[in-house]
């Protein structure tokens, strides 16, 4: 593991925002009302606390956010019904109210509307899953080296996989390319020039786990330290943001965590500016396999961290097999544990412990992005079946 302290930090709650106040709210509201909505569960992993001779470590468990088995449930959905929406609202002439599509009052409507987006997983089963809730089609890009177990998963939403020879970045520009012929409407969250309001709203459909998190948490003080993983940024931009807006100064330091050979986020902190990895994105955490950070994530990311770290692939394998051993056992998927995989390697060597300011009295929350949602992956990795 290495990392960068952020000499930028500015935890100012006044200063812009990727996603503001009204919009994580207005999201919250929204998703709330969503069939089989449940809060994911805010575990304390005690024996971790020991091991690390630390005050709290807090463990925000996605697995089973809406059946799809990852946080990823929260943005892409929210992104299809914001679109379907404008698109509905502007051939109409009228507002269009989320009521009207979940009921499928609106399906003649919403029946020729296509939404794709490129995944290694988890994104495109929300993206897919939204399409089916709201009415719409959806084409779900995916590249070689995506398990057949995630794409059928895709599948069994109703959706269209496309495969694509290449990696990640491959099938984002192909998404991009097909559906600009098409006519389909992408649903990417990685911003770039002239597309930051589709990433935005999936920021603020994340927002809801920020939010959740600090209800569980109300009869304590906020965490001292938040590590979270990433891939293109949007999730730990989203915790910044909704965490700096509800506790202001008194937020948690946030060391974003990214595989060493998708290191985007790393690379752009190291540069001071957006910047592409410099791995070549093969990596066993394959939902964070990204190439370029989000423009609305950098935009948080580059004053609301505290530091930027890397971890090999190692380090996070032995993660999910240290929580499939703890009482009870918690299953992760490979893209969940970057966050632990750094804290554990943070708290094994004293001066970097001492850099991010772990000590007896601190208080960890580490977000649990994805469950074993690549269910022979995690027996490959972690030598057992997931548990039930």
């Amino acid at each position: 593991m290495d990392y960068l302290l952020n000499p930028q930090r500015a935890l100012d709650r006044d200063r812009d925002v990727a996603v503001d106040g009204a919009a994580f709210a207005a999201a919250r509201s929204e998703i709330e009302r969503w069939p089989d909505y449940q809060v994911t569960p805010l575990r304390r992993l005690f024996e971790l606390e020991r091991e690390f001779g630390l005050a709290r470590v807090w463990y925000k468990d996605e697995a089973g956010r809406f059946g799809l088995g990852s946080f990823k449930a929260l943005g892409g959905a929210y992104a299809v019904l914001g679109i379907l929406q404008a698109v509905l609202a502007d051939r109409l002439g009228r507002a269009v109210s989320a009521v009207e599509l979940r009921s499928g009052g609106l399906a003649r409507a919403t029946a020729d509307l296509v939404v794709a987006t490129a995944t290694d997983g988890n994104h495109g089963r929300s993206v897919a899953w939204g399409a089916r809730l709201f009415g719409c089609q959806a084409r779900i890009f995916m590249h070689q080296e995506v398990s057949q177990e995630r794409a059928d998963a895709v599948r069994a939403l109703g959706a269209t996989v496309v495969r694509v020879p290449g990696n990640y970045d491959d099938s984002v520009r192909e998404a991009a390319r097909r559906s600009a012929a098409e006519g389909w409407f992408v649903v990417s969250d990685t911003a770039y020039p002239g597309y930051l309001e589709v990433p935005r709203a999936i920021m603020a459909g994340y927002g809801l786990l920020a939010d959740e998190a600090a209800d569980g948490m109300a009869e304590e003080a906020p965490p001292s330290h938040l590590f979270v993983q990433a891939g293109c940024g949007g999730l730990a931009a989203a915790l910044s943001a909704r965490f700096r807006q509800r506790w202001a100064v008194n937020a948690p330091r946030l060391i974003v965590v990214e595989p060493s050979r998708a290191d985007c986020v790393y690379q752009s902190a190291r540069a001071g500016r957006p910047a592409p990895a410099k791995g070549d994105l093969d990596t066993v955490q394959a939902g964070l396999s990204c190439g370029e950070v989000s423009l609305v994530a950098w935009d948080e990311l580059r004053l609301g961290a505290f530091a930027f770290a890397r971890v090999d692939d190692a380090a996070a394998i032995a993660a999910m097999r240290r929580l499939a051993t703890l009482q009870p056992p918690v299953i992760a998927g490979e893209s969940a544990v970057a966050g632990l995989a750094c804290l554990a390697a943070a708290m094994a060597r004293p001066a970097t412990a001492e850099a991010f300011g772990l000590t007896a009295a601190t208080k960890v929350l580490l977000i649990g992005s994805e469950g074993a949602v690549d269910a022979a992956s995690y027996r490959r990795l972690v030598g057992r079946p997931p548990a039930p």
